[in-house]
């Protein structure tokens, strides 16, 4: 029997963010900490195994509440089938013949839900590179983000930019420039230049998320989209500042320049905040964070927090004063 067993990791967005949504630029590291996993093996029929997301059985009106809380009203199931049905219609499209075996797919991640570490395109990811070793279909490297996009945006309807989709299947650590000039197509697919640079230029870092207080990604973006379209001056001006922040950053890991990246990383969570109407709770965990000393800035939509940290000291005094507030902090393991 063929069975096939894929990652793909969480992810925190260094510099930039949210940028890439409106050709800016963005640096991003995968974490390895976290994980979706997808197994697929040769079955007599197509089937899905349900997993815990997707559970409809309850104990109570609050246990529901909860989980719909936590998780939204979707599991991974529809993350699944939108990529399944994807990737036959990208296989039609190329004249791609699909032997006839069918197979069944279970999956389950540990990504912490709805604090911005990319749980669904990490979901999306692992399935696809399942997909593709069990047909043997090679789609190219530099078209995989925007195909993966392309399920989310299309499909299901997620409001979302290339940034995760690029860091979780190139990994490591990747500068992103999606301005236009740099745009060209793939296999159909729109894709931009992405430059891995060696995780061995990374200074310190640490992840902090909040699992109990998170928030869907809809529900963060608002309105940006809008307003920027709209031409309102202050949202184009920022877009275009967190680009900026991204090609400084990506000068600073280069000439390893710890201070200036932790700088900039504070500075690209101050421009976000002027423009985007946060929650409390979420300004007071980069606010904690930087009492202590340390770099704090958005990972994603909110959530969750990264940033750059001096010594072991001042990490467990970060840490300690995140999980006051009901933070867990961790140290991301990128390669």
């Amino acid at each position: 029997m063929i069975i096939i067993r894929k990652r793909a990791y969480a992810r925190a967005g260094l510099l930039g963010n949210p940028s890439d949504g409106y050709n800016g630029k963005t640096i991003s590291i995968i974490v390895r900490n976290f994980w979706a996993e997808v197994v697929l093996y040769e079955w007599d029929s197509m089937e899905i195994v349900l997993a815990e997301d997707d559970r409809a059985r309850f104990s109570s009106v609050y246990d529901l509440a909860k989980d719909v809380k936590l998780h939204g009203y979707y599991g991974g199931i529809r993350l699944i089938k939108a990529t399944i049905k994807r990737f036959v219609e990208y296989c039609a499209r190329h004249d791609i013949k699909l032997h006839d075996r069918n197979f069944s797919v279970r999956y389950e991640t540990n990504i912490p839900r709805q604090v911005g570490m990319a749980g669904s395109s990490a979901l999306i990811t692992a399935t696809l590179r399942c997909l593709m070793e069990f047909y043997d279909v090679t789609i190219p490297l530099q078209a995989q983000p925007s195909f993966v996009l392309s399920i989310e945006n299309e499909e299901l309807g997620i409001a979302a930019g290339l940034q995760d989709r690029v860091i979780q299947i190139y990994e490591g650590v990747v500068y992103m420039d999606f301005d236009k000039t740099q745009e060209c197509l793939v296999e159909g697919l729109k894709c931009y230049a992405y430059e891995p640079l060696d995780p061995a230029l990374l200074p310190p870092l640490y992840v902090a998320y909040n699992n109990s207080l998170s928030e869907p990604t809809e529900v963060f973006h608002n309105d940006i989209r809008g307003r920027f379209d709209r031409g309102e001056e202050r949202v184009v001006k920022a877009m275009q500042h967190f680009a900026e922040l991204a090609a400084q950053g990506r000068a600073a890991l280069l000439n390893r320049d710890a201070e200036r990246l932790a700088r900039l990383m504070n500075e690209n969570f101050d421009t976000r905040r002027k423009i985007y109407d946060l929650a409390p709770w979420q300004i007071q965990m980069v606010g904690e964070a930087r009492r202590c000393g340390a770099s704090a800035k958005f990972a994603g939509s909110g959530g969750a927090i990264i940033g750059t940290y001096r010594d072991e000291a001042m990490l467990d005094q970060v840490a300690a004063r995140l999980a006051a507030i009901g933070c867990r902090t961790v140290k991301p393991i990128v390669q």
